[in-house]
């Protein structure tokens, strides 16, 4: 695979039980460009471990004064020169590609892991630990995947060099190939250590992030209330935290590579005062002694790899760790049997952990007290995953369970706009740009959210585009608008991709009561004969919807229109008319005893429930 060639086909299915697991599937998916940096680098390696050999003959041959051996020296060392640069310029080329392919084969696996879960990622999740895998992780794992190459061509190098070494010269070889595995070894015993320190760096790191996204997403609201100084003194201290741990962490990665340069330098030193001896006792030459000596001088350089495997490892390990349990992460917490189905069309959507059902075609709302719980309503009838020890049943659209659906295929039947939408940088033209039935225009999903202001103070910003507001750029997140423009917005975006079911959680809880009731009107009309889904709790929305579903305890149970529901069910009352506990105990009291009726009229709603639900 080569970086023109990006991105993948198919990035394979990786071995997530662990990070090392996950690291090996990695090593092995880039089998080809480790075998290429490999026999590059030991190219690279015996072409600078082959120096010495020449100035050694090319030097024995100026002290027996013989030509020919000189001329042969002169070779050598153009040579080995010569494979040098070549060895060096494709060892970088080869790493830097054998980096970026697996960097870009995890990147293509989060994000389709990320589009697998959707918003429900960082609810299992924390957001600065996704922040973390998807940028710094990444880089860490490709490093380590790429030094792998280079670590086994210098470890090669070394044995051969060894070898060599005792073999041309028996006095003086052996006490290197002795020495040469101590220094290579000689950092082990600190590498524990320093990799808890890298590991308490990084964790320091991810949360001060994860306070730093937190900031940054909040920061109007800090502003509203005056906290921007208290959340300025804890990203402060978290900052300060992570330069300790940082520092800590340097300081034994920089006694790591003291050793690597203090140990090679008294083997150096010994081998010189043992070479000399060796030399005027004339049991090796004068030549042997600067080759001997080349070759040991040179080995620092692939001892260094020693170093740089084990800081790649150190830092990947947590990366790589990270990275699995984010791609662990399932659709759904139990598995679908069966082969894929298809969604028959008009099919209704059903709910059997809540109760809920929404008929085919119809305009239904559901009225939640909890916030917290709505939202998790919307991710279930969207087929997304559950929350760990959430109970999970799949629902149901048309009869069909949606996990047994593939994938695109549920996303396109069943669309969810959750009650904080993300809207990306672009032009207008480029947000409404998105895989649709075509059914309805950009234009009209517009008018249907009621985003005429939006228009134009779209096209009063817009400078170089002629005033059209469809080429006017959108800040990231859409920052330059409102809460309520924003809101609009992401509804005129889920509009236009016109799914056979929408999923909308507080859609208008940002706007005005006359713009909301506007809105309501166009969704409603716009979203004739599809079926729609809003989990809200606005009485100007509920009285437009064909039907209202209560949610009570994490069950339906109360089914009919908004007027109804105000007439008969004290709960209902309570949520949407904000009534406290005490106005509701005297409404309780003047319109729910025995024998008015109201007994009938429960069990009437009641086997309504039932029915629909089974």
């Amino acid at each position: 695979m080569q970086i023109r060639d990006l991105p993948y086909a198919d990035p394979g299915e990786p071995d997530v039980r662990s990070g090392s697991r996950f690291l090996l599937w990695l090593g092995r998916r880039q089998l080809g460009g480790q075998v290429r940096c490999l026999l590059w680098g030991l190219l690279l390696h015996l072409g600078i471990a082959g120096l010495p050999l020449g100035v050694g003959l090319a030097v024995q041959a100026v002290v027996d004064r013989d030509g020919g051996r000189l001329g042969l020296g002169i070779g050598l060392l153009v040579a080995f020169g010569l494979a040098i640069a070549a060895g060096d310029t494709m060892v970088h080329r080869v790493a830097v590609t054998n980096w970026i392919t697996a960097a870009a084969r995890v990147q293509q696996l989060l994000s389709r892991k990320t589009a697998e879960l959707g918003s429900v990622l960082t609810r299992r999740v924390a957001a600065g630990e996704v922040v973390a895998v998807s940028t710094g992780d990444v880089e860490k794992i490709g490093w380590f995947v790429e030094a792998v190459s280079r670590f086994a061509s210098a470890a090669v190098a070394l044995v051969l060099v060894c070898v060599g070494l005792v073999l041309y010269q028996p006095d003086l070889g052996p006490v290197v190939a002795l020495a040469v595995p101590v220094l290579a070894l000689a950092a082990l015993p600190l590498l524990p250590r320093a990799t808890r320190r890298a590991d308490e760096q990084r964790e320091k790191a991810g949360r001060a992030t994860e306070l730093a996204s937190d900031t940054v997403a909040g920061l109007r609201v800090l502003r509203g209330i005056g906290g921007e100084e208290l959340f300025l003194g804890r990203y402060r201290a978290a900052s300060q935290e992570v330069r300790r741990a940082a520092v800590r962490s340097a300081r034994m990665w920089a006694l790591i590579a003291a050793i690597q340069v203090l140990l090679p330098g008294l083997l150096l030193l010994g081998v010189v005062v043992y070479g000399a001896r060796l030399a005027l006792d004339g049991r090796i030459t004068v030549g042997e002694l600067v080759t001997v000596y080349g070759a040991v001088a040179l080995t620092h350089h692939p001892l260094r790899a020693f170093e740089e495997i084990a800081m790649a490892y150190s830092f990947s390990r947590p990366s790589a760790k990270r990275t699995a349990r984010v791609l662990a992460l399932a659709r759904t917490t139990t598995p679908a049997d069966g082969a894929a189905r298809e969604v028959p069309p008009g099919g209704d959507l059903y709910d059997p952990v809540t109760g809920v059902l929404a008929p085919a075609g119809r305009f239904t709302a559901v009225v939640c007290g909890d916030p917290d719980a709505a939202g998790r309503l919307a991710d279930r009838l969207g087929g997304h995953p559950a929350d760990p020890g959430e109970e999970h049943s799949s629902v149901l659209l048309g009869g069909v369970p949606l996990d047994e659906l593939p994938l695109d295929t549920a996303r396109t039947a069943v669309l969810v706009q959750d009650k904080d939408p993300v809207l990306l940088s672009g032009t207008l033209a480029e947000l409404l740009d998105v895989p649709s039935s075509g059914g309805v225009t950009a234009a009209g999903a517009l008018e249907a959210a009621r985003c005429g202001d939006v228009l134009d103070a779209l096209a009063q910003a817009s400078v170089d585009t002629g005033g059209d507001p469809m080429r006017t750029r959108i800040t990231e997140r859409g920052r330059s608008l409102s809460g309520g423009q924003r809101q609009r917005l992401a509804l005129a975006r889920s509009l236009v991709t016109d799914p056979e079911v929408l999923v909308l959680d507080e859609p208008t809880s940002a706007v005005d009561s006359h713009t909301e009731a506007r809105v309501a009107a166009g969704v409603k009309r716009l979203r004739a004969g599809r079926t729609t889904v809003v989990l809200a709790s606005s009485p100007l929305l509920l009285d437009l919807a064909d039907r209202v579903v209560l949610v009570d305890g994490g069950a339906a149970v109360a089914v009919g229109t908004h007027r109804e529901l105000l007439a008969r069910e004290p709960r209902y009352r309570a949520v949407v008319t904000r009534e406290t506990d005490e106005e509701l105990a005297r409404g309780n009291a003047g319109r729910a005893r025995p024998g008015d009726g109201s007994d009938e009229l429960d069990e009437e709603w009641q086997g309504e429930l039932e029915g629909e639900s089974a």
